[in-house]
């Protein structure tokens, strides 16, 4: 399957640990399950404009939730840390939300 840049990278991850890591240039996203740190690092250059130093994954297995007696799972997931290089620019699409 050939993946575009938008199709890696789904969203970003707003918390206070995230949001902490923006000062040492570390950006927290949500990325396709199937996508390697070396695709995770050319769509977070091309798509914003930056040198990306190194990139950390981790996968989460969805929780099972039970709604009455039905019983069902929440799709697993893909974190990605990417840490930029000292001389990159920061992301614009974070600058609003720092603290």
């Amino acid at each position: 399957m050939k993946y575009t840049n938008y199709d890696i990278i789904r969203r970003p991850v707003v918390t206070e640990k995230s949001m902490a890591g923006m000062n040492e240039k570390k950006y927290t996203f949500i990325v396709d399950i199937h996508a390697n740190k070396s695709m995770i690092k050319k769509a977070v250059e091309d798509v914003f404009g930056v040198s990306v130093e190194n990139v950390t994954t981790a996968r989460y297995i969805g929780k099972k939730k039970r709604v009455g007696v039905h019983i069902g799972k929440r799709a697993d997931f893909k974190k990605a840390i990417v840490k930029l290089k000292e001389d990159s620019k920061t992301i614009e699409f974070f600058d609003g939300m720092e603290q």
